[in-house]
């Protein structure tokens, strides 16, 4: 059984993939938050601003097999050219991500990407993986495509993942306030970005990366 809070078809807004055509498939619940407010402050992760409780959701839903979802998923993406890529996010998807989907996905002709908090295992197969770690959080996959990094984090500093996590790219993305989800309202996202900035500048090996679906208005 899989439980997927949405799924929908989009542009990839951040990191190494920004402006790429994507089905985002959103799993339901996370191993760091169980994305009810009152839990918030005693969470792992208490910066989250995103919705992933339950099924109810835009094309949510419970689906019994591996290849039911990925003939949903299937369903979102157009009938046009171009290479079918679905990004599998959370909460954290790795809880239900498995081999058998991953394979399912690939049998329906996608790319698989895969957004994770790092702290579980990832199955063989995927193509693209981003690492997003979040402070006291032990990180377990320690080599991926792409590591973003919400910045600042007071027990996560960047320097501190360079060894850590092998990648082929490193990304800041800074931290917003989760209860002001548009950029342009939000005065903690403007410092924040600002601190990102004058940190890539100071160590190069980072890129800045903005969360572009935001600023232009699309899911």
């Amino acid at each position: 059984m899989y439980r997927v809070k949405e799924a929908f078809y989009t542009l990839q807004g951040e990191g190494a993939q920004a402006g790429r055509a994507a089905v985002f498939c959103r799993f339901s619940k996370c191993n760091l938050w169980n994305g009810r407010e009152r839990d918030r402050k005693t969470a792992v992760c208490d910066f989250c601003d995103t919705d992933f409780v339950g099924t109810d959701g835009q094309n949510g839903g419970q689906f019994e097999t591996a290849e039911a979802l990925a003939d949903h998923i299937r369903n979102l993406w157009p009938k046009a050219p171009g290479k079918p890529y679905v990004v599998c996010t959370g909460g954290e998807p790795l809880l239900q991500l498995d081999a058998p989907l991953v394979k399912a996905f690939h049998e329906a002709g996608f790319e698989v990407g895969v957004e994770t908090n790092g702290t579980l295992p990832a199955p063989e197969g995927i193509d693209w993986l981003c690492v997003s770690p979040k402070a006291d959080a032990e990180v377990v996959i320690t080599e991926c495509d792409e590591l973003k990094l919400v910045f600042p984090q007071l027990l996560a500093p960047p320097e501190r993942f360079l060894d850590q996590i092998r990648a082929r790219h490193y990304f800041l993305s800074p931290m917003a306030s989760a209860s002001v989800p548009e950029a342009g309202d939000d005065p903690i996202k403007q410092s924040n970005t600002r601190k990102a900035t004058d940190y890539c500048l100071a160590h190069p090996q980072w890129r800045l990366t903005l969360q572009m679906h935001k600023i232009i208005g699309i899911d």
